[in-house]
């Protein structure tokens, strides 16, 4: 079905810098509606149990950690002390959950045409230093992969975006309920 519905996380950094509503607007602008949005401080067991804690998670998000190292020539056994991608991917966890209840979040679900992949492209790679100017990574982050490694964190990306729509509903399902959804 082409009409979709996505989650996206304003993160941290975007709501310190004041950068919410040009967020919300781009998503607007291309005709995704809102049809649920809330502010919370989320809590470090909800992000243990959003952000998944299975191996293949762990070993994708610790891979491509190890391939950004590589890339910038960072030694990961010095940064980490591991080249393990599964042992990689728990420290992103550990550090995501410390930085996604650092500071306030916006949590919406939009609802629009492929609006899965639409978001996706809007918001642009979650390397920032990788993402083109037109997207919302490449024209607001100012963060890089090598100056978060320096500083023992994960990158400040400003969003999360469901990267399926089975995952946009699993995601959606984690942070509203059917009721908080509204149809228009």
């Amino acid at each position: 079905m082409p009409v979709e519905r996505t989650l996206v996380l304003l993160k941290p950094d975007a709501v310190a810098r004041g950068l919410v509503g040009e967020i919300i607007a781009r998503f607007e602008r291309v005709g995704l509606k809102i049809v649920a949005m809330k502010m919370v401080r989320a809590t470090p067991g909800q992000m243990e149990r959003f952000y998944p804690s299975s191996e293949e998670w762990f070993r994708s998000a610790g891979n491509k950690l190890l391939k950004a190292y590589q890339e910038l020539g960072i030694d990961p056994k010095s940064r980490l002390g591991t080249d393990d991608p599964v042992e990689a991917g728990r420290r992103i966890k550990d550090n995501l959950i410390r930085y996604m209840t650092s500071g306030p979040i916006v949590v919406m679900v939009l609802k629009g045409n492929r609006a899965v992949e639409v978001v996706r492209k809007l918001v642009g790679p979650t390397a920032p230093h990788a993402a083109p100017p037109g997207t919302i990574r490449g024209d607001y982050s100012v963060d890089s992969p090598d100056l978060a490694a320096e500083e023992g964190r994960v990158v400040f990306n400003l969003v999360h975006a469901s990267d399926s729509p089975a995952e946009a509903e699993r995601e959606i399902k984690f942070w509203f309920s059917e009721e908080e959804l509204v149809h228009y």
